[in-house]
């Protein structure tokens, strides 16, 4: 079985196929997502909230991600794997080379990191240096504390102007990928269809090309369930592997999200 490389997810973007995203944290589930054909995992800080109880990502250390992503990695098959770069280990360039090396070493294919504009000489460098690039838009849960909650992003004409112009500039300054969190789904569509490469989503509405989702909430055992997820669990009625299988197949046909999972 071979590893889905980034390429191969561009590829899809230009063809018109969705690809399928969920997070893992540790070797069995990895192993599970392959087997299954998930698209692309995604390592992410999330764990602090799932895995280590934290209310959000911000106490994640770069030792927590270099260890989970070092047991997703023994667990992978066959899946794109993308580790998320933690709070505050990028806040200059060249912080954020050594972040992503440790990222890498770990058994990352590439770094995601959240911000706009501010982060194109970083994006740059790294791109530079031979390290793909996911960026992240919209809801970044690393500022939610200056965003002032956990809210939709991009509603009013003058944010969704410069969410677009942000997504631009990144793609530009080398970014390979992009997710989009709790973006109005018009929005969505709209940077989705301008920009080259491809753009993920999470309460982002279905006309972006792939779709992710915290693997806890998509099996219905998070304590908070947000607007954006779907209990798969519960309609393959306890079984995990079908539920995996039941998202990837809804993400490929375009049935998730479905309207009551998206943002107006």
């Amino acid at each position: 079985m071979k590893y889905t490389s980034i390429s191969q997810i561009e590829k899809l973007k230009a063809e018109g196929e969705k690809f399928s995203c969920l997070t893992a944290y540790d070797a069995t589930f990895a192993g599970l997502m392959s087997k299954v054909g998930i698209d692309v995992i995604l390592i992410g800080d999330s764990l602090g909230n799932v895995i280590q109880g934290q209310q959000t990502t911000v106490p994640v250390t770069l030792e927590d991600m270099e260890y989970h992503i070092a047991c997703v990695a023994r667990g992978n098959k066959s899946c794109l794997l993308i580790g998320d770069m933690p709070y505050m280990t990028y806040s200059t360039p060249e912080e954020a080379y050594q972040t992503a090396r440790r990222i890498m070493q770990a058994g990352a294919k590439m770094v995601k990191l959240e911000g706009g504009a501010w982060l194109e000489d970083t994006i740059r460098g790294l791109t530079d240096r031979g390290i793909p690039v996911c960026t992240h838009l919209g809801l970044t849960p690393q500022s939610v504390d200056s965003l002032g909650g956990f809210k939709v992003q991009g509603r009013d004409s003058s944010a969704a102007k410069s969410m677009l112009a942000d997504a631009k500039r990144l793609q530009e300054a080398g970014a390979r990928m992009l997710v989009l969190e709790c973006v109005p789904s018009a929005l969505a569509k709209e940077i989705a269809q301008t920009l080259t490469i491809p753009v993920m989503g999470i309460g982002a509405g279905v006309e972006v090309d792939g779709q992710v989702l915290v693997l806890h909430d998509m099996l219905g055992i998070s304590p908070f369930q947000a607007k954006f997820v779907k209990n798969f669990m519960a309609e393959a009625q306890g079984d995990i592997t079908a539920a995996i299988q039941q998202f990837h197949d809804e993400v490929k046909a375009k049935t998730f999200p479905a309207p009551e999972h998206s943002f107006e």
